[in-house]
């Protein structure tokens, strides 16, 4: 009898595991409205650190303008820029928590596009009419685009999701598609960190390169500790497993690192370089490890994931657009060349006058060319005479240069 009841058991749970598959698109549709918390809580993060840095930047301005003797951090727009650059950070930890890590991380062209139209409006950057189209028609082409890109980034993104447990992370961590990321991370890394360190190789390609390593693992181990912190003020305590902490650990290291790196190649080349070209890699590389570890292309189809590329693809040119005609900074130049100095040798037929910087720079010492200045800034010269021997009643010239042969 017990064997003939064995079938009914199995025909019996037929409807059960139909009935789990009916709630799926309920779960989907409160997936796509994580996706949007997420994405904007992204989108304002972004936009709200963006005009921090630029209240930050502009109390530094207004200090260096005026005779205010104050520090920059006894001023309230300092302040004021540092809350809400802390207000913008938090809302950017917070969106990890919700959406997937694919989706988030290309949403930084957000502070890029801000970053372009108000160092136009805010900081009121001087530009001429003659070159208003060579400067500023990319740069808002370049926002067009950006905006486009971050809107199909967010329609097409990927939708998967999943709670932020112990249990999961330490499931994706010891994965072996991970673990070969890793492996594969690791030897690029290191051979980056052996070329730069040892052969010199400066370039902005391999340093940003390290900086993308490193952020990949930053954005993997955030959203890890964003989404165990979420669950745990939901109700499942999550902050008492030991992932928790070695995801904090890495996420503060990474960061520090990544931090240094960005600081040495800030000391070569532009910003506007670094800007752009970083956030290609950084994008490619976190794009990458969220695949890879929390698997976020996972059952989506052709069309969503090619429409995501393309949404990529469209941000990459529109922050390439936007940092591409910033003004280059005037280089700072603390030393004078001796070979400028008046009645010495000069490497100019019509010389050099050493003065001081009159560009609008902090720079002292820069050389300028005196062809049109004003006669009261053009440095005294003496006249330089070889001494000559002659008969005794020869006048003597006002200045002398002694010419002294090898054995005297």
């Amino acid at each position: 009898m017990e064997g003939g009841n064995s079938p009914n058991l199995q025909l019996q749970q037929l409807p059960l595991a139909t009935a789990a598959v009916s709630v799926q698109p309920h779960t989907d549709s409160f997936s796509y409205k994580e996706n949007l918390i997420g994405a904007l809580l992204a989108i304002f993060g972004h936009l709200v650190s963006s005009i921090a840095l630029n209240l930050q930047k502009y109390s530094h301005i207004r200090l260096a303008g005026s005779k205010d003797p104050r520090a920059y951090f006894r001023t309230k727009t300092w302040w004021c820029g540092f809350l809400l650059l802390l207000l913008g950070e938090l809302a950017v930890f917070s969106s990890y928590a919700f959406a997937p890590l694919s989706l988030i991380v290309p949403l930084s062209a957000v502070s890029v596009i801000a970053s372009a139209i108000i160092g136009i409006i805010f900081i009121k950057e001087k530009w001429k009419p003659k070159e208003f189209l060579r400067r500023y028609v990319l740069s808002f082409v370049g926002c067009g685009l950006a905006i486009v890109g971050t809107y199909l980034l967010v329609t097409f993104g990927p939708n998967s999701h999943e709670k932020m447990t112990a249990e999961n992370i330490t499931r994706h961590l010891v994965s072996w598609p991970f673990l070969l990321y890793v492996l594969v991370e690791i030897i690029v890394f290191c051979l980056l960190l052996y070329f730069y360190k040892e052969k010199n190789a400066n370039y902005i390609v391999v340093i940003l390169l390290l900086v993308a390593l490193l952020g990949s693992m930053t954005v993997v181990t955030v959203k890890a500790v964003a989404g165990m912190i979420v669950v745990s003020i939901q109700g499942a305590l999550q902050l008492d497993s030991p992932i928790f902490y070695i995801m904090l650990v890495c996420m503060i290291a990474t960061a520090v690192y990544q931090a240094t790196f960005l600081a040495q190649a800030s000391q070569l080349y532009d910003s506007a370089q670094i800007a752009s070209v970083g956030y290609i890699l950084s994008t490619a590389a976190a794009i990458s490890a969220g695949a890879t570890f929390y698997l976020d292309f996972t059952g989506e189809d052709v069309l969503h994931i090619c429409m995501f590329a393309l949404g990529c693809l469209v941000a990459f040119l529109g922050v390439f657009l936007i940092t591409r005609n910033r003004k280059k900074p005037v280089p700072f130049e603390p030393y004078i060349s001796m070979d400028a100095m008046p009645g010495m040798q000069n490497m100019h037929d019509k010389g050099i006058a050493v003065q001081p910087d009159l560009k609008a720079s902090f720079s002292y010492g820069a050389l300028e060319n005196n062809d049109n200045m004003p006669e009261i800034y053009t440095p005294a010269t003496l006249p330089i005479v070889q001494e000559q021997h002659g008969p005794k009643g020869a006048s003597a010239p006002p200045y002398r240069v002694l010419e002294h042969s090898k054995k005297d």
